[in-house]
């Protein structure tokens, strides 16, 4: 099951037309939720940080981790209990993603399927916009 999240208002956003936002899997949700509590992350504060940053094989790879508070201008989304922090430049790439967590033989961890991709390499780390 696919979760939407109900963003939150920190601030104000400014935008001509609604944004997309961010979707997680229950899957992802958990391996999340079990992550924060081993690493003493607590949800009323802080949770999981994802952004984008330049470099990969592809021009742009993706950052994940926690973070303690949300940032002043981060879009702040909320599943259930875990909180999800985006700033302004990464929700540019994005919007719409749909955050998942596989297990496979070969490799387990978050997988981003993102929409905004429109190339990305064998690591599944890196992409274009």
């Amino acid at each position: 099951m696919v979760r939407e999240a109900m963003e939150l208002a920190i601030k104000p956003a400014v935008s001509a037309a609604p944004a997309k936002g961010l979707q997680i899997t229950d899957k992802a949700l958990s391996k999340v939720r079990t992550a924060m509590a081993k690493e003493g992350v607590s949800s009323d504060q802080g949770g999981l940080r994802l952004g984008v940053q330049g470099g990969g094989c592809s021009g742009l790879s993706y950052n994940i981790r926690f973070d303690t508070q949300p940032r002043e201008r981060d879009r702040v989304f909320q599943f259930d209990d875990v909180r999800v922090f985006v700033d302004p430049k990464s929700f540019i790439y994005l919007h719409g993603m749909v955050l998942d967590y596989q297990e496979t033989l070969m490799q387990q961890g978050f997988v981003f399927v993102n929409p905004n991709s429109s190339k990305s390499c064998g690591c599944g780390s890196s992409f274009s916009g």
